[in-house]
């Protein structure tokens, strides 16, 4: 089996403006667009799901990813659809007590 080594950063740089899957070391799955990253490789998304044990746990919207959580990221396999993602609503803020 041949093996395919690929430099991170430069991997996450082609992702950028691309819907991507990241999954969690505890489990969880959220897939948005890849706003951006930085040199400790901290994602930020935009429009973002949240998947617990593959079933739809709602919408997030704008998420920063610390690295340190992240077990891998994908490009998502429906990249011309987009899913939900692209059709989500903006987020709204909650409603204030006085």
């Amino acid at each position: 089996m041949a093996q395919f080594i690929v430099n991170p950063k430069p991997f996450l740089a082609d992702l950028v403006g691309k819907i991507v899957k990241v999954r969690l070391k505890w489990g969880m799955e959220y897939q948005g667009k890849l706003e951006s990253s930085d040199a400790y490789m901290n994602l930020q998304l935009l429009n973002t799901e949240e998947f617990i044990d593959g079933e739809l746990a709602g919408f997030l919207g704008e998420v920063l990813v610390r690295c340190n959580n992240v077990l891998y990221i994908k490009a998502s396999e429906n990249q011309g659809e987009e899913g939900t993602t692209a059709a989500a609503p903006p987020a709204q803020d909650a409603p204030m007590r006085n």
